[in-house]
């Protein structure tokens, strides 16, 4: 099983593709998809739609899970945020299987343990659950990944997400 997750920014979007192998998972890629904000917010959006359909059909990924938006204070950042999660999402239907879609707390508590986790928490538990040798970096790696394993996690591989990539 392939699983692609998204952490989406309209400046960089992380993703993430992690892969059941023997009863074990392991990363099997991850990076951003960047846009520059001299570009027109239909050719960022259009990046990213082309970037995570590129990442998709890379890895075969057939699920896919991305991150909820979060609703502060700036209005303005959270609609470019939301246009930019909705470009990705749009590219996400070429998977076959589900789609799952995750508030930040709900990744917090599936891969630390409580909700309120803070960035280095996660990034290293991501490290430990994928048996990576260093930190995924930047921070847009790291909650990509952590969002595909909630995803795992949350179809029902719950047992064999602990258990970490036998290399």
């Amino acid at each position: 099983m392939v699983i692609i997750g998204i952490d989406p920014g309209l400046a960089h979007t992380g993703w993430g593709v992690v892969e059941l192998r023997d009863d074990s998972w392991c990363a099997v890629a991850y990076g951003c998809i960047d846009t520059s904000s001299k570009d027109s917010m239909a050719k960022r959006l259009s990046t990213i739609h082309e970037g995570v359909h590129e990442v998709i059909s890379r890895y075969q990924a057939k699920h896919a899970a991305i991150e909820e938006v979060f609703f502060g204070t700036n209005a303005k950042s959270a609609f470019s945020l939301g246009q930019a999660r909705g470009s990705a999402l749009l590219a996400c239907v070429t998977c076959e299987g589900e789609i799952g879609e995750y508030s930040p707390n709900t990744v917090k508590q599936y891969i630390v343990g409580h909700g309120h986790a803070d960035k280095e928490q996660v990034a290293f538990m991501v490290q430990q659950l994928l048996n990576l040798d260093h930190l995924p970096q930047p921070d847009h790696c790291s909650d990509a990944l952590a969002i595909a394993l909630t995803h795992g996690y949350a179809i029902g591989n719950d047992a064999r997400m602990r258990e970490g990539c036998q290399q």
